[in-house]
This record gives structure tokens, sequence and C-alpha cells, in this order.
């Protein structure tokens, strides 16, 4: 169960070129000194190309909107594509991408040291769009180190700084960690002991998601795997079992659920993995029982991991035959599983997202029965997907359906209601009877899945190819998320 909800745009030289929206001008501006000394220099030539010498024109329409061409790139997901583009870029605007695609790709102390100095110069510009995407950005850096200090007041300024900037999607997703980090904001760091590789026997719970074994200071107890949580869960009673002293102040949270949940605070003295890897000082937040349980399923949520714990696994392989395989973060003896390549697909944390760049769909029919298939993994034909391991719901949107409208000519279309707290209206869809999934150089067939023929109205679900859920993780051998190498793979039957 996901955390929140779930344009290409053609880019042409122009945006190679544009200063930074933040230091361009408007007659109804004015650009701190800092900013304006580059817009002050008389341009060479209007026909200069790009490149040692050339002039960056700022304060007109051509800048702002070829800056604009690279939010949209960002909201779109086209992190690759920015990537590309980098080396070409003016340097201050080269420094805040930079800083952004590194957040995305969980390069936390890069991305910290590429965008804090931006943070007045961005400020006092006024570009509101530019400091929602660099405060947001540095608040998720810091609460993925768990500064937990540093993201709250991260957290605070950006929403009261950008209140009125902020969509209610964008609302919704910062809704926990601008109430909840203030009750942690003191907590020391988690710590975590070195561990050697090892195998877990793991379930799967009534909602068909995966339980680890855990210890809660020598206490053992089944917790939620969800990669897609920013932080970890328990509930009331398992940390009044363990003796746990909890916040004197709570908070009311409502996106957890699409209910309100009054949620305390409390720091794990000791938490244990399988009884093999452990971790100090572990923050989770604590909600009452009867808020996390399901009815009709009878289920007990005990608790969530989620991102810090995961992070510290490493890598998790989740397989078919009910195990998961742990590479830890920090090994005893990290020789010797260094210097292997990275396999798999690429993937990138944007918010509450997990984004997969998935090779070209459409494998050649000829390919090996074992799954590989080398030029499906060719550079520029990825797509951009969600991967959601804590959700029971997979399927394709309209951008998918566009670019194969033909694989649905005289099959049967149906209106489909998409599930979840949030009622959104029923949308034509038609079922894919096979969708090929490329990460790297595997691809391995998923059968039966809904392809929406139309937007659902939601940018968060409607910018990417598809949501890869539960129902279509269930269908491969196993899949990996590699933390240390930030790759998603899978293995065929």
């Amino acid at each position: 169960m996901g955390w929140g909800p779930v344009r290409a745009v053609a880019v042409c030289a122009l945006a190679l070129t544009a200063a930074p929206a933040f230091a361009q001008t408007s007659p109804a501006q004015t650009a701190p000194p800092a900013a304006q000394s580059d817009a002050q220099q008389p341009a060479a030539s209007s026909q200069q190309e790009p490149g040692a010498g050339a002039q960056v024109h700022t304060g007109t329409s051509s800048g702002i909107e070829a800056d604009a061409r690279l939010q949209n790139l960002l909201a779109d997901h086209q992190f690759l594509r920015l990537e590309s583009m980098l080396a070409q870029m003016p340097p201050v605007q080269a420094q805040f991408y930079r800083g952004i695609l590194a957040n995305r790709s969980n390069e936390l102390k890069t991305s910290i040291e590429l965008l804090e100095p931006l943070v007045d110069q961005v400020t006092a510009s006024g570009d509101k769009a530019h400091e929602k995407l660099l405060r947001k950005a540095l608040a998720e850096d810091y609460l993925r180190q768990g500064d937990w200090g540093k993201a709250a007041k991260a957290y605070t300024a950006l929403e009261t700084r950008l209140q009125g900037a902020l969509t209610s999607d964008e609302q919704d997703e910062i809704e926990m960690p601008v109430k909840m980090l203030p009750l942690a904001a003191a907590n020391p760091p988690m710590t975590v002991d070195p561990c050697e590789p090892f195998v877990l026997q793991v379930a799967k719970d009534p909602l068909g998601l995966i339980d680890l074994p855990v210890y809660v200071d020598a206490r053992p107890h089944s917790w939620m795997l969800d990669p897609t949580a920013p932080f970890n869960l328990i509930s009331h009673s398992l940390a009044h079992e363990a003796g746990l002293r909890l916040s004197e102040s709570s908070v009311t949270i409502h996106t957890l659920t699409g209910k309100p949940i009054v949620v305390h605070m409390t720091v794990i003295p000791r938490f244990t993995v399988g009884g093999r890897l452990t971790l100090h000082n572990m923050t989770a937040y604590v909600y009452e029982d009867a808020d996390y349980f399901f009815p009709r399923t009878h289920y007990q949520v005990q608790g969530v991991l989620g991102y810090a714990a995961l992070s510290a696994l490493g890598s998790v392989t989740i397989t078919a035959d009910d195990t998961v395989e742990v590479q830890p973060a920090k090994q005893i003896d990290p020789a010797r599983t260094a210097g292997k390549p990275p396999a798999g697909s690429r993937f990138f944390l944007d918010g509450d997202q997990v984004i997969v760049a998935l090779g070209n769909a459409d494998a050649p029919p000829d390919a090996p029965k074992d799954g590989t298939t080398p030029a499906a993994a060719a550079s520029g034909e990825e797509r951009m997907f969600v991967v959601d391991a804590g959700g029971q719901q997979t399927y394709l949107t309209s951008r998918y359906y566009d670019e194969h409208t033909g694989d649905f000519a005289g099959k049967e279309m149906a209106l489909y209601r998409l599930p979840g707290p949030t009622p959104m209206p029923a949308v034509p869809a038609y079922v894919a009877d096979t969708f090929r999934l490329t990460a790297g150089a595997t691809t391995v067939p998923v059968h039966y899945i809904e392809v929406f023929t139309q937007p659902l109205g939601s940018a968060a679900l409607d910018d990417v190819y598809g949501v890869l859920g539960v129902d279509a993780l269930d269908q491969l051998k196993a899949y990996t998320f590699d933390y240390r190498t930030m790759r998603f793979s899978v293995r065929p039957y």
C-alpha cells in the first residue's frame, strides 16, 4: 500500500542554453545583484551557439519557456534525458539540476552539497517553482539521512513558504513529515551493526504483502515490508508490550489510510531483522491498533518497515518461494561482494514513489528463452514505471495505451474503477493479455493487466507508463531492490 497518489515533452536546443529561471527577471521583479550580473552583460550575437563565451539571455520569454521545458522533463520523470543535458547547461543551472537529480538517485551527500549553497539565491529570486523543487529535495535528503532535526525544519519551511504553490497532491505528500518529524527532531541517529549476507523465510500476510520476521528488543514479531514508506510504524499494543517510551505529544494524520489517525513517536533501542541485522535507536511512530486493522481479513498490522530500515538492508531480493535474500549495506567483509557490475534497471526515489526506468516493453519476438534480451535494454528506449511492492493493483496508463493502440484493435473495452481510499471515476480500459517487463537485459512476461485508455486526472498517476503492484510482482521468480546501486532487477522462471 503506497503512501501517496501514484508528459513527455520534446526539448529543443534552446533548453540547453537557457539560464536557470531563478536567475531571470521580469518587469515586476528585481533580481539580486549576484543573479543580475550576467544579465547586464551585452550579448555577442543572438545567433551565437552555446559554449565558451556565449552570453546567456535572461529575463526573456524564450529563456523562461526553455527552463519550463526542463522542469516539465523533471516532472515527467525523464531523469536520464536530463542527465544527458547537464554538460551543456550554464554552471548555476547545471548545479541546480545536478542536485535535484542526485536527490532522485539517492545520492544524498552530493545532493545536499549542491543544493544547500543555492537556497538563499533561489529564495531571494522569488521563483516559487525552483524554490519548491529545491526545498522539497533537501527536505527529502535530510529525512533519508535520518537527520531528524534538519528534516523537521526543512519540511516546516517548505510548507510555510510555499503553501500557496503546493498542489493538493503535494500537500498530501508532505502531510506526514510536516506533522510527524517535529516529534522526532531531538532523536539520536540510527546506527547499524555490520552483518554478513543472509536469507530469511518470510510469509505473505492476508493482504498479499510480505511480512518480515523481526525482533523488537528480543521479542519476535512480523512487520510489513513497504519500500515506499518514509517512516517505520509500530502498533500501540506492541510498543506497550516492549516497554517503549512514547512521546507525550501526538499528531493526527489523514493520508496513511484516508482516515484520521493519532500517532505518537518512540525510539526502539534495539531492533533486529530476522535475528541477523541489528539496528540501534530506530525511530518509529506509534498508531492505535484499531487504526491499522483490516476487518475483512481480520489482519492486524503489527508494524511497518519503512525506508530507513530497508536502506540498511542494502539489497533485498524477494523470491517466489517466500524467501528474502539480503545483502546488507554495511557488511563485515564488504570485499566479498565488491566489484560486481550492477544488474537491472536504474530506479529513482521521487517523493513517495519508486520510479523504475524499464526497457522497451516491445521485446523482440525471438528473445532467448532465458529472458535475456540485450536489445531491449538499449539506452533511450526506457519508459518510467512506478513499482509499488506495498500495493495490490497493477495497471498501465493512457501513456502506454497511446503507444500501443493497435494492440487492442478488436478487443472488448469495459469501464474500470481503480480501487483505493480516494474515490476515482471509472475510465474505459482494456486488458493486456501479456505485458513484457524489461529490466536491464532481462525480459519477463506479465499477464492480464488493466490498460486505461484515458488519463485518470492525477499527475502522480498519469505521468508514468504504469504501476506495478503485488499482482504483477508475484508473477516473477524474483525481484530485487538494490539500494546500494539503485538498481531494480528481475528473474524469470
